[in-house]
């Protein structure tokens, strides 16, 4: 800005003062966290190219500025890094072209002009100092100064998908093991191996197991997430199968080593079903090794309710008949064996089918 003095017809220029809006000071930090977690940040101003790109290469952001004009119709993320000069109608242009290449977009943005790309947005953020028309049209409203929580939210996103696909693919499993076992308990017994009654138990006790997933202390992936259904249902089919293996290896040696009855080998092919899922759900909540992370308390409480119920009901032989507890016990130690190889299978089958 120049600074002039004197009369109207005679001004003397005296001096310059130089004004800046400087970035945040975490806005660095933030650019590279978000570049580390897969997730490519584009500047988008009405300021002019040369000042964009200053502060581009302070934030840390890499690539080249768009030429001022029209943007590209069929302009992609990893075109440009620097948008500058653009109006209002560009951003959420800008939005949209990036979401027909296929791209889930998130747009930060304070102004009223930045509300139709906001709301455009699969992940619209005001910021804690937006106007007003700007937090109505955004999806998520940070209350903090600064761009942190937007790292946080995705944190969050992605934790919450990780849950998500634990539950569809603990449900997938059970599909793909429960209804060939139960064909092949047919013919096996010459009897249906589960009565209603024990079908409404391993309800209840299956319920117990999956609300509590929802605490489950999910490890967020570090790459963005996408529902693969084909791979999910593969995945889901391997495992089932190997389930399957392990209750048709239970019920055999009921019938032909143990000599029991229909109603005992329900009884035990209760017990196995709960025991199974119990080391199933503990095998494919994590995407790596079983280990590699603690489950929530509630997650450990219910298991512990589940086993308690199953071997309370199993061994007093109440609405079923009751079982040995050595049996039963047996059958236990076989889940947490066969745990084991269940998880090197799942970790070769997740990596083959690139579920992380």
């Amino acid at each position: 800005m120049a600074v002039a003095a004197g009369p109207p017809e005679a001004m003397v220029l005296v001096g310059l003062v130089g004004l800046t809006d400087p970035p945040r000071p975490e806005s660095k930090e933030l650019v590279g966290e978000l570049r580390s977690m897969g997730v490519r940040t584009i500047m988008v101003t009405g300021d002019a190219a040369e000042t964009a790109s200053a502060i581009a290469r302070k934030v840390g952001l890499e690539g080249a500025t768009c030429p001022p004009g029209k943007i590209p119709d069929d302009v992609g993320p990893g075109d440009f890094a620097v948008y500058a000069g653009v109006f209002p109608e560009d951003k959420f242009r800008l939005v949209k072209a990036f979401q027909r290449g296929g791209h889930t977009v998130a747009m930060c943005g304070d102004g009223a002009n930045d509300a139709p790309a906001l709301r455009q947005a699969q992940m619209g953020i005001a910021v804690s100092t937006a106007t007003d028309i700007a937090k109505s049209a955004a999806s998520i409203v940070l209350t903090e100064p600064g761009l942190g929580g937007i790292v946080r939210a995705i944190e969050e996103g992605r934790s919450a998908f990780q849950r998500i696909l634990t539950y569809t693919l603990n449900a997938l499993i059970k599909k793909f093991e429960l209804v060939p076992f139960l064909g092949m308990g047919l013919l096996l017994t010459q009897h249906a191996i589960l009565t209603p009654m024990l079908m409404a138990l391993l309800l209840v006790t299956g319920d117990f197991l999956t609300m509590s997933l929802t605490t489950d202390k999910a490890t967020a992936s570090q790459t963005p997430d996408a529902w693969r259904v084909r791979n999910i249902t593969a995945a889901a089919a391997i495992l089932g199968l190997f389930n399957l293996v392990f209750l048709v290896a239970v019920l055999v040696i009921g019938k032909f080593h143990w000599g029991l009855e229909i109603g005992e080998l329900r009884t035990l092919v209760f017990v196995a079903l709960v025991f199974g899922s119990q080391a199933t759900i503990y095998v494919i909540r994590e995407r790596r090794r079983m280990w590699s992370s603690c489950p929530s308390k509630w997650l450990v409480l219910s298991t512990i309710l589940d086993l308690g119920i199953a071997l309370f009901i199993a061994t007093t032989g109440i609405l079923m008949p009751a079982l040995s507890f050595s049996i039963i016990v047996l059958v236990l130690l076989g889940a947490i064996a066969f745990s084991l190889p269940l998880d090197l299978v799942k970790a070769a089958v997740f990596a083959q089918l690139q579920i992380s």
